[in-house]
This record gives C-alpha cells, sequence and structure tokens, in this order.
C-alpha cells in the first residue's frame, strides 16, 4: 500500500464514527485495512439442527446452508488473512465455504483460551474471520476490547457480525451489525 494511502486510510478509520454508517458503508470501508491495524470479524455458526437436544455437536440445518453461502457473498471482498472456526461441526461448516472462497485453510481456536497470547501475535496487523458462537463472540470481543461491552447473544440469532479494529495507537473499537 502507497503511503499516502495509508495515512488516508487510518485517518478515515480512526476518525469514522461507526454508529452512524449502513452496514454497507463499513462493509466497504473494512476492504482495504491499513496494513497496522488488526481487523477482526466475529461470526456465528449458522443455523444448527435442533431436532435432537441431547447432539452436542449438530450439523446445518438447510437455511443454515443458505447463510453461510450469503456469509460467502458478504465478504466477497474482504481479503482475510487467517479464517478461525472452534471444532464443532455448525462452527466448521459456516467457516469452510467461506476459506475455500478466499482461498484459504480454516485454523482452530481453543474455546478454553480465547485471546491468548499466540492468537494475538499470530493476527497482529492481520483482517481475521473467527466464526464462533453466541456466548463465545461476544465474550472474545470484550476481551479484546479490554471491556465488557457487549451481552451474550440470543440462541435464536444467527446472523450477528461482530467488527474489531485494533488499531497502531492500540485504541481498540468496535461495531455489532445484523446480517439477515
Amino acid at each position: 500500500m502507497k503511503p499516502y494511502l495509508l495515512v488516508l486510510s487510518l485517518i478515515f478509520l480512526t476518525s469514522c464514527n461507526f454508529e452512524d454508517k449502513e452496514p454497507e458503508e463499513i462493509m466497504e470501508a473494512a476492504k482495504d485495512p491499513s496494513e497496522a491495524i488488526t481487523t477482526y470479524y466475529f461470526i456465528r455458526h449458522a443455523e444448527k439442527d435442533t431436532t435432537d437436544a441431547q447432539n452436542e455437536d449438530p450439523e446445518l440445518t438447510e437455511t443454515g446452508e443458505k447463510r453461510t453461502q450469503d456469509w460467502v457473498k458478504t465478504f466477497k471482498d474482504i481479503d482475510f488473512d487467517l479464517i478461525y472456526s472452534s471444532e464443532y461441526k455448525r462452527t466448521l461448516n459456516t467457516a469452510r465455504p467461506i476459506a475455500e472462497a478466499k482461498n484459504k485453510e480454516v485454523k482452530f481456536y481453543n474455546t478454553e483460551k480465547l485471546n491468548d497470547k499466540d492468537f494475538q501475535k499470530n493476527t497482529k496487523n492481520k483482517t481475521v474471520l473467527v466464526v464462533g458462537h453466541s456466548n463465545l463472540n461476544p465474550e472474545w470481543v470484550n476481551y479484546i476490547l479490554g471491556r465488557k461491552k457487549y451481552q451474550d447473544i440470543d440462541e435464536k440469532v444467527y446472523g450477528s457480525l461482530f467488527i474489531v479494529t485494533v488499531h497502531p495507537d492500540d485504541s481498540r473499537t468496535s461495531q455489532v451489525l445484523y446480517v439477515n
């Protein structure tokens, strides 16, 4: 990236008040992030099969598979450096089509060690997609922000998208969108 574009991108991203932006504007701004910025996108796995309450690792439903394809379209212009998923079928099956469209492999994160030092080191200055869960995504975002800003997502909500940015001065901003 040319230095003047880097400076303009930094000025734009640090001066943006995402609260006043439409989801399309936020996604457009994310297409050309600065090389010195770390940007995380957290999505929840798509709709899971809940017909067997005893099954702790269900597959996606037909609606979930459609949502996954919608995520592929949503992220078509985002250049992810890394894509992470938990090891559950529903998260992996949500992440895999996005990773295939980006020619990336899906890496696994440890659900017991969110935002550990290795994760921070491996994702620094990168654009990262994390496919997680209704309780883990807000918790992880809160870890990155260093404060409790978000609560668990309702079990019925599958279209949440958290965008968290770590700026070069170590300030952190976030936005949550609902894509349905």
